[in-house]
């Protein structure tokens, strides 16, 4: 694209939500989504189970980036939580919106929801199916992809169609139907489908990721989008995600940007780690790292 698209990423603090959302608007021209939270109660328990594996899953978590392919304004999309481990919020595809809930997932490029055609999979009878059928702005494609994740993977073909974000609408998104999704993870998930956030170079089927299209249909003010996650779990808002800004109400001072150094995932070098302060000699050399907001862990080598 030639734009270079910076991140603001902060540390995952965790609050758990319901699903009701309550919609507000202030006179700084953001859209806000209100949320409100659950406790962590016995049924959150036994989903956690059975969507983690124990340590099988966390191991599998660092193989999460390997991917194969067979071929105007600020605006702010409120997050939930769910298990200390998924931050998702509400989207919408087609005309009129078929809504999905998403994770917002820096480590991959495409966007995917289950689709009607999904017949053998347990995950896609939990979850809402997109529907061509219903939708005046569908075009067909029909090309197939798959996408491997750490802990589970998908595989579907490419359709485009509206996708609304918040009050935008991105005209004509590619975009993946799941017609697979096979794996206990995707049936104990909370979210429907995932949104990619990386850059193009690691789009499966190279289909042009969500916030390029922001970007090229003008849909956004500047080249930034943000994440803002409360750290107080007393509060019933969990979080937002803001596109085309970062919201001024959650941080005091000025942002520090760091340069990347290899597009395709969020890349920068870190030059330490640090426990309560103190150097651990780890990177002393300088190292590579990535911000992914769709992994709840911090995860390198030993």
């Amino acid at each position: 694209m030639g734009t270079i698209f910076k991140a603001m990423l902060v540390p995952f603090f965790v609050s758990f939500l319901l699903f009701s959302q309550v919609f507000s608007t202030s006179n700084d021209g953001l859209v806000r989504i209100g949320l409100k939270k659950r406790t962590f109660d016995a049924d959150n328990r036994l989903a956690s189970r059975l969507g983690s594996q124990d340590g099988e899953k966390l191991r599998a978590s660092l193989r999460k980036y390997q991917f194969r392919d067979e071929s105007g304004d600020t605006d702010i999309v409120g997050l939930k939580n769910y298990l200390d481990a998924q931050y998702y919020g509400e989207i919408g595809i087609g005309t009129p919106p078929q809504k999905f809930t998403v994770i917002f997932d820096t480590g991959s490029s495409n966007l995917w929801v289950p689709s009607t055609k999904c017949y053998l999979s347990v995950a896609c009878y939990f979850h809402p199916k997109y529907k061509s059928s219903q939708s005046s702005s569908y075009k067909k494609n029909g090309k197939s992809a798959e996408i491997h994740y750490g802990t589970g993977a998908i595989a579907g073909y490419f359709s485009k169609d509206n996708v609304k974000v918040g009050n935008i609408v991105v005209k004509q998104q590619e975009f993946i139907e799941a017609t697979k999704e096979p794996g206990i993870i995707f049936v104990a998930a909370k979210f429907d489908g995932i949104l990619g956030l990386g850059f193009q170079e690691i789009s499966v089927g190279k289909a042009v990721p969500v916030w390029y299209n922001m970007l090229k249909q003008g849909l956004i003010k500047e080249p930034v989008f943000s994440f803002w996650l409360n750290r107080n779990a007393q509060e019933e808002e969990g979080g937002e995600i803001v596109f085309g800004g970062s919201d001024p109400k959650h941080y005091k001072g000025e942002h520090t940007y760091v340069p990347l150094t290899q597009i395709g995932y969020w890349q920068f070098d870190m030059g330490d780690v640090l426990i309560n302060g103190k150097t651990t000699g780890f990177c002393a050399g300088s190292c590579a790292a990535i911000a992914d907001s769709g992994t709840s862990l911090l995860a390198g080598p030993t």
